[in-house]
């Protein structure tokens, strides 16, 4: 009986289970087909939390969760669902809408991955083959655009090295005109001193001579007038 008991309860546990994620899952369907998308998610996320075996839940959360812009939060519902594929239908549809969320996440490589996947399990998929040329284009016209701006920080860098040699430039020719103009100053004074030198009278050895005889007659004569002068000086007393 106990055997039998245990049995029964995991039956019926299964059934309410079952129950709660095909009731979830089937109001989201309802919520969806009116719009109502934030409703629509939050059923089917109970029906992924009823059961997170179904290909169904996952699928469906990533489909109302892009209708609403959630792009990375679909991507992963969908990455989910392709592990959860149960047929080659189901796989490519979640290859594809996982393509989907990735181009609208701007993940280009990624999404261009993801429809080449889907497109090999189904070739003749008409849509998938658009999909894929738009991101092959968005991925061209990406590729253009980082080679333009890294074309245009390049001639940048090449402006600003002209700009920086040409003030280099600059003030290697200051520095040679104030190097210039100080070696100026300095001839300047050069010249002055020299002229300076010039300018003093120049005395030859017979000129030096004759001066020198003549301030030793000077000497001679200032020391003859000055013996003059003491002897007239001198008085003698008379002794009385």
């Amino acid at each position: 009986m106990k055997s039998y008991l245990s049995i029964l309860i995991v039956l019926l546990s299964l059934t309410a289970f079952s129950q709660s994620y095909h009731e979830s899952i089937n109001d989201g369907v309802n919520q969806y087909n009116k719009g109502n998308y934030p409703t629509a998610e939050s059923n089917f996320q109970k029906g992924v939390n009823a059961d997170s075996t179904k290909f169904t839940g996952a699928f469906d959360l990533g489909t109302s969760q892009y209708k609403q812009g959630k792009y990375k939060e679909s991507a992963q519902a969908f990455q989910k669902s392709i592990d959860l594929a149960k047929s080659k239908d189901e796989l490519a549809s979640a290859y594809h809408n996982y393509g989907n969320s990735l181009l609208k996440a701007n993940e280009i490589d990624k999404s261009i991955d993801a429809y080449k996947k889907s497109l090999r399990i189904k070739p003749n998929d008409d849509e998938t083959k658009y999909n894929l040329s738009v991101a092959l284009a968005k991925q061209k016209k990406d590729d253009k655009n980082k080679n333009n701006k890294d074309q245009n920080k390049k001639d940048d860098k090449k402006k600003d090295d002209k700009k920086q040699n040409k003030n280099d430039d600059k003030k290697k020719d200051d520095k040679k005109k104030d190097d210039k103009k100080q070696d100026n100053k300095d001839d300047q004074k050069k010249d002055d001193k020299k002229q300076q030198q010039n300018s003093k009278p120049k005395i030859d050895k017979q000129q030096a001579e004759q001066m020198l005889k003549a301030f030793n007659q000077n000497e001679k004569d200032l020391q003859k007038k000055s013996r003059k002068r003491a002897a007239v000086s001198v008085k003698t007393e008379k002794d009385w």
